[in-house]
């Protein structure tokens, strides 16, 4: 049974600095001389602070337009929908970087203790896994969401060291999935989902409190790590190609309606049918850049999605599919967390 931990004296000084600095407003060398410690010593404390998810700074700005986009989403697509600033002129890799770490830091507010949440992996999950505020946690899990292996590798390594890293941020059980992304066969599939070993971990993954996802797609920028790590023959990409596939979900895939009959390779795919993942009360989808938006319209559809955390241009470009027309003079930006990085590119965030 596990133990509630008590707070550490660097903690418990980070805690009283944050709370001094941002509730009552004292200047960095007034919480000094209150503390008896040097201006630099609160400066680490503060950091520490916020490294470790004591503090959450969300920042409104007053031109309104991702809040608008936010309310967009929500109408339009019946999902909440944090929109994530990135500069214009970014790169592929960056703004899935800035997106990831915005996503990072909003599943804090999503995942505590007693709670399970499963995480397919891919690109988009190894970026968030990179910039996970840790949160201690009690009686918790994390639960792979589809297997990893193929003929070219096991899979463990990729696989294991993003949910790892899940893990030890939340303190929380990990469950691994020890099987290939696709079998041969769907009968090898049946078999094997007969196994008891094998018929926990499904349990697990059918009775989640959260399920954190990206969308695979083969039109991405980024390439999908599906498509790119040697998961698909030849073969097997004309057939997804003649089947009208537009993207997957945990190596399930999916039509641009959000249909999956017919579509052969998900007879042998391991990640869970969409009707299990439908059932999970959250379903957190992370996508960046416009090129994501034929595999995030399908997964819509499908309604695989109650949460979507998404970059400015990816959300304009939603909408705009959807029909509306948004200005990029007027609305909202919503900073969901400012680091030092950030304030460079949005210097009115920064706090002297």
């Amino acid at each position: 049974m596990a133990t509630t931990a008590q707070p550490s004296g660097r903690m418990r000084d980070a805690l009283r600095a944050a709370h001094l600095y941002y509730m009552q407003d004292l200047t960095m060398d007034a919480i000094a001389r209150e503390l008896k410690t040097s201006r630099s010593s609160v400066s680490r404390l503060i950091s520490f602070a916020k490294d470790t998810g004591l503090v959450d700074i969300r920042i409104r700005s007053p031109f309104e337009l991702s809040t608008r986009w936010e309310r967009d989403i929500a109408r339009r697509f019946g999902v909440s929908a944090h929109v994530v600033p990135v500069p214009s002129g970014s790169s592929d890799v960056d703004r899935q970087d800035r997106v990831a770490r915005g996503a990072a830091r909003i599943l804090n507010s999503y995942f505590d203790s007693n709670m399970a949440m499963g995480v397919a992996w891919g690109s988009t999950m190894s970026a968030i896994s990179r910039h996970l505020v840790p949160k201690e946690t009690h009686n918790s899990d994390i639960v792979q969401l589809n297997g990893a292996g193929n003929t070219h590798t096991t899979g463990i390594d990729y696989a294991s060291e993003i949910l790892r890293r899940f893990a030890e941020s939340y303190t929380a059980r990990l469950q691994q999935f020890p099987v290939p992304a696709f079998f041969d066969s769907p009968a090898t599939r049946e078999h094997l989902w007969k196994e008891r070993s094998m018929r926990r971990v499904l349990d697990m993954q059918a009775h989640l409190d959260i399920a954190l996802f990206g969308v695979g797609s083969p039109f991405a920028d980024i390439p999908s790590h599906v498509y790119i790590g040697g998961y698909l023959d030849p073969e097997d990409y004309q057939t997804l190609s003649d089947q009208g596939v537009v993207g997957d979900v945990a190596t399930v895939f999916f039509r641009a309606d959000g249909s999956t009959d017919g579509i052969e390779l998900n007879a042998r795919a391991t990640g869970p049918d969409f009707d299990v993942l439908r059932r999970i009360p959250r379903r957190v989808c992370v996508v960046s850049g416009v090129s994501k938006l034929p595999g995030l319209s399908g997964a819509l559809a499908a309604g695989l999605i109650t949460d979507l955390i998404i970059d400015e241009a990816g959300a304009r470009a939603l909408i705009d599919s959807a029909g509306g027309s948004v200005s990029p003079m007027t609305g909202a930006v919503t900073i969901v967390d400012v680091t030092s990085d950030d304030a460079d590119q949005f210097p009115g965030a920064a706090r002297e």
